[in-house]
């Protein structure tokens, strides 16, 4: 049953309580006339917001026939589409074949674009030491959870050899995983980066108590990007002052992505005044959602 899930998370309930978490302040955001954003600012960050954040484009899945010519063509379309950064996966081809991969994508990014690369916990410690190896020749923006996430001492070796940035925290889903991590994972603060998931990780209340922990050890909220592609977690990055949000351009849909009237400019969303988290504002997503309601 357990066939291609990723390790960590242990347990669902972490997002079915999220859910409801994110639901309620929605509907408080939607009670005060306010977008979840600058409730969320006026709350927690003196009244600070950014609502142009920084997004980039997850994907380069395997698929089977999926050849370099149909991943370089999807690489393109999210460039063309306004993203300046965008990820692909790893791990799920040898070494060499992943190089491969890589350099194809590289080869199509013009001047100012920037490749990301994951691999979903797949290495032990071995492994992930030949793909840093491998990867460093590369100017990647960031290698993403290479080991299990709970395996804080694969994370704090690999620091230890590759000096690219680094990415991880998606699969944590409370504060004091989030704390392990911080503590024996060996990230650096200038350069890596913390993917811990609001809507995922108990929702808000559980998340804004891992941002305290990250200021506790002296981590700017500008190195979280969360993980999802979702509006929750984007009102939150506005509303809080993180570092950007994950987007899945194609993927998910329709319940990732932005408003309809959201569109990338230079790797950036500018989020709208829309009451609470702005579901509404997306067609395709309301009629879904609509539905299951009636």
């Amino acid at each position: 049953m357990m066939t291609n899930e990723k390790p960590g998370g242990h347990g669902e309930r972490s997002v079915a309580v999220g859910t409801i978490d994110m639901a309620v302040w929605d509907a408080v955001a939607k009670i005060a006339g306010q977008p979840l954003f600058r409730l969320l600012a006026g709350r927690y960050n003196d009244g600070k917001i950014n609502r142009r954040i920084f997004v980039y484009a997850a994907g380069g899945y395997y698929y089977p026939g999926k050849g370099l010519e149909d991943l370089k063509r999807e690489m393109r379309s999210y460039l063309d589409r306004g993203y300046t950064v965008v990820k692909m996966k790893i791990g799920g081809a040898p070494l060499a074949g992943d190089v491969q991969r890589i350099e194809a994508v590289l080869g199509v990014l013009p001047s100012g674009t920037r490749l990301a690369v994951d691999a979903n916990g797949r290495f032990d410690l071995a492994t992930a030491l030949e793909y840093g190896q491998a990867l460093s020749r590369y100017d990647l923006f960031w290698y993403e959870e290479a080991g299990d996430p709970l395996d804080y001492a694969l994370q704090a070796e690999l620091g230890k050899h590759y000096a690219g940035p680094m990415a991880t925290g998606e699969n944590l889903f409370s504060m004091p995983d989030a704390r392990n991590l911080i503590r024996y994972g060996g990230l650096r603060k200038d350069r890596d980066w913390l993917q811990f998931d609001c809507a995922l990780s108990y929702g808000l209340v559980e998340y804004l108590r891992t941002l305290q922990m990250l200021k506790e050890h002296g981590w700017s909220l500008q190195r979280c990007i969360p993980h999802g592609g979702h509006q929750m977690s984007l009102a939150i990055a506005a509303g809080l002052g993180l570092g950007g949000n994950e987007s899945y351009p194609d993927l998910f849909q329709p319940f990732g992505g932005f408003p309809d009237s959201v569109e990338v400019q230079d790797g950036h969303v500018t989020l709208p005044e829309l009451a609470g988290i702005g579901f509404e504002a997306k067609a395709a997503l309301y009629r879904e959602l609509k539905t299951l309601g009636d």
